[in-house]
């Protein structure tokens, strides 16, 4: 495969106006971004996404689960595709980068294809994958794994969000179902790259580039429901409460000791938690939260849940609690394709940028592609590792760094024909 030389590099300041302009859609209250999946903010920024991938000569396809795929041709016409991308749906106090960087990292990379006149024999799709974040539709890269056939379409479809609006009907009405059978595509994939902010502070600390992703930490999502009985807080005597939200607390520090006990790379908390009545002078007679367990080992991930559930039980039993636990989410670890990466650690040091081998703590749409396709993640750093938050940030050399490794990558793996 054709190497692109070193001095070949994207336009970092229309990258950067691009990222701007995107974040001016779904503003947040903070200074970051609410454009959850399947909002009307959602629909504006796919529409402003479609307009610049058209203006650079790309063509649209859209499948049954909202997934945009944005081409440009190659030169020979059995060549299969290579993919890079990420997604555009944020958190709903979200960063202005998170998911985004990757979508019009890619679209950059076609930009400067343009500009330099490169020509490949692979076509390139820049892809936008719905509901990446999970926040409103649980779980998770809800899109990407209906595509590679982790989840099925009807599955999705139903999906309920917390006021119970259902997801098939909600991509219908901000019009983007799509005429295209979901995971009709996995088959004829050469490759897919995503670009993304670190989410954590590793590649910031150590003054480094680029986070050569190598593997994908698997995680598990159980919710767990505690009853007890609601009762006023200071007429109940201590001995005769069924304090489900203390219940909770013991439960919430017991994941804290699990998580510790297979350190370095295991971690462990829960994110999203309801009490009821939550009320100020009622103790809660429920509880509902998820607890998040990840580990680059699946046996670890295994280790934690069951250790999380007999200790809750019996944590539980012992304050006349029932318990209940629901599995909501989850992936194994990845290995990303070892092709993939080297092109990703080639390129970083073609371009002489210091970077490092680096396992995501997060989940991503990569991880699912991986399945169906040879697959690889670049990283960028994030000050303070800060995401999911309106205070995420990056720098504008961090995001042509990024950016310029994935231009490498993506061409080399395409192969550009002279």
């Amino acid at each position: 495969m054709a190497a692109p030389g070193e001095n070949l590099r994207i336009n970092a300041d229309r990258l950067w106006d691009s990222l701007m302009e995107m974040a001016k859609i779904g503003p947040g209250v903070a200074g970051g971004n609410n454009r959850q999946t399947l909002t009307d903010a959602d629909a504006e920024g796919r529409k402003l996404f479609q307009k610049w991938c058209e203006d650079a000569g790309m063509t649209m396809g859209v499948d049954t689960m909202g997934n945009m795929f944005m081409t440009r041709p190659g030169t020979d016409p059995d060549a299969l595709p290579v993919y890079v991308g990420s997604h555009l749906d944020t958190q709903p106090t979200g960063g202005k980068y998170d998911g985004v960087l990757g979508v019009l990292g890619g679209l950059e990379v076609v930009r400067t294809m343009n500009d330099l006149g490169i020509k490949t024999k692979h076509p390139i799709v820049v892809t936008n994958w719905t509901n990446e974040e999970g926040t409103r539709f649980a779980p998770a890269m809800l899109a990407s794994g209906v595509f590679a056939g982790i989840h099925t379409l009807d599955e999705a479809y139903a999906k309920e969000d917390h006021e119970g609006l259902k997801f098939g009907d909600e991509l219908k009405r901000i019009g983007w179902v799509g005429d295209e059978e979901v995971g009709a595509r996995k088959d004829k994939m050469h490759a897919m790259f995503e670009l993304h902010i670190e989410q954590g502070p590793i590649l910031e600390a150590e003054g480094k580039d680029i986070g050569v992703v190598t593997h994908g930490q698997g995680l598990s999502w159980t919710q767990v429901t505690i009853t007890g009985k609601d009762s006023h807080t200071g007429s109940t005597p201590m001995p005769m409460r069924k304090n489900a939200g203390l219940g909770m607390a013991r439960i919430l520090d017991l994941v804290d000791e699990i998580a510790w006990s297979h350190k370095p790379h295991a971690v462990g908390a829960a994110g999203h938690i309801d009490v009821y009545p939550n009320s100020r002078n009622v103790i809660p007679g429920k509880v509902v939260f998820t607890i998040d367990f990840r580990s680059p080992d699946i046996n670890v991930i295994a280790a934690m849940e069951e250790d999380m559930k007999k200790g809750a039980k019996k944590i539980c039993d012992m304050m006349g609690l029932d318990v209940e636990f629901e599995k909501v989410g989850g992936f194994d670890p990845v290995t990303f394709d070892e092709n993939c990466v080297t092109a990703v650690r080639n390129a970083a040091e073609r371009l002489g940028y210091t970077h490092q081998n680096i396992i995501s703590g997060a989940g991503h749409d990569a991880c699912w592609i991986n399945k169906v396709a040879p697959t690889a993640m670049i990283m960028c750093p994030c000050v303070d590792g800060l995401s999911h938050n309106e205070a995420e940030e990056i720098s504008k050399d961090w995001a042509k760094a990024g950016t310029d490794v994935l231009f490498h990558a993506v061409v080399e793996t395409a192969e550009i024909v002279e």
